[in-house]
């Protein structure tokens, strides 16, 4: 979700440019509708790496100019491989990828020692390595998702009622970037004027449980969303208050009022000012790139994100409903 800052940055310094973006086939989707890109190519990964390859290899024909790997992964690496097979030479389209920065995240994680820029900026990490074309290492202004009207249509007709509430994202990839369950409920009770939608995938049964501390104005769509429609629900809605997770950045690309509640990961901080970040500042944060863990917290186990109570985040909520967008 971060990335798509990215081509909108591009054709700011190039206006002429033609961009072709590669992305998973369930990501795809949420590319097609972006001004800024002139093609989206998607690659199944059940297709595996000879899948890929033929991907690659179609791609060939386009005389590609300039490539950015943006992840510098094994997938991106076999693409820049065949489209530059003497790239090791110098020859061939102008080339940068993302330095993933192991000896700053050694320092980082194992001797406490923070060399990166701070404050922590997903999509400016994923910009800055493109200066040296001349490309601005700042966030161009939201949105850039752009939902597609089928997608809107249907979140419309999910939400009924509760369209222009409140969306919560209370899931993660991990335990340790998930504010508590328990919390999720008394913010609900705290604010007894409001309705919420909830948003998650089909394996979070948690979700209903925080759901049923109110069912008479909280809504359940965990699972019941394709991401494209999920994305929908969240532009439909006032506000999101999130876990770092991948709504966030959603929400942040669609230029969403946002609540971040950042725990033990560094690289998923959202960049723009309708985002209000709640962080713990601990000397032991952040204590892993995904939050996989463990919590090396030895006084208080997940500080990060349980000293964030939800009297704190409601408050917030009040404030940020009453700010002018």
């Amino acid at each position: 979700m971060q990335t798509l800052s990215v081509p909108a940055a591009i054709k700011n310094t190039y206006p002429e440019a033609q961009i072709h973006w590669i992305t998973r086939k369930d990501m795809a989707p949420l590319l097609k509708g972006h001004p800024a890109i002139n093609q989206v190519w998607d690659f199944d990964r059940k297709e595996g790496v000879l899948g890929l390859i033929k991907l690659t290899r179609a791609l060939r024909g386009e005389k590609f100019t300039h490539i950015y790997d943006a992840h510098n992964n094994a997938r991106s690496r076999i693409i820049v491989s065949i489209l530059r097979p003497w790239g090791f030479l110098g020859v061939g389209p102008q080339f940068i990828r993302r330095s993933i920065r192991r000896w700053k995240r050694f320092l980082l994680f194992r001797l406490r020692i923070n060399t990166f820029e701070m404050p922590f900026s997903g999509q400016r990490d994923l910009l800055e390595p493109l200066l040296p074309w001349g490309v601005s290492k700042f966030p161009p202004p939201a949105p850039q998702i752009f939902p597609s009207e089928e997608s809107r249509q249907k979140a419309r007709e999910v939400l009924k009622d509760y369209a222009g509430t409140i969306a919560l994202a209370p899931s993660a990839a991990y335990f340790l970037k998930r504010w508590p369950k328990e919390y999720w409920k008394e913010l609900i009770l705290l604010c007894p004027e409001h309705k919420f939608v909830l948003l998650g995938g089909p394996e979070d049964s948690f979700i209903e449980d925080i759901r049923a501390v109110a069912p008479e104005r909280v809504l359940n769509l965990a699972g019941r969303c394709s991401l494209q429609v999920s994305s929908s629900v969240v532009a439909e809605s006032s506000v999101l208050i999130s876990n770092d997770t991948g709504l966030l950045h959603v929400a942040e690309q669609l230029g969403k009022k946002t609540i971040a509640l950042m725990g033990p990961a560094p690289f998923g901080f959202p960049s723009r000012p309708s985002t209000k970040i709640m962080e713990i500042q601990l000397p032991c944060r952040p204590c892993s790139k995904h939050g996989q863990g463990p919590c090396v917290n030895k006084e208080k186990f997940h500080q990060c994100l349980v000293d964030i109570t939800p009297t704190q985040v409601a408050a917030e909520l009040k404030t940020l409903l009453g700010r002018q967008p």
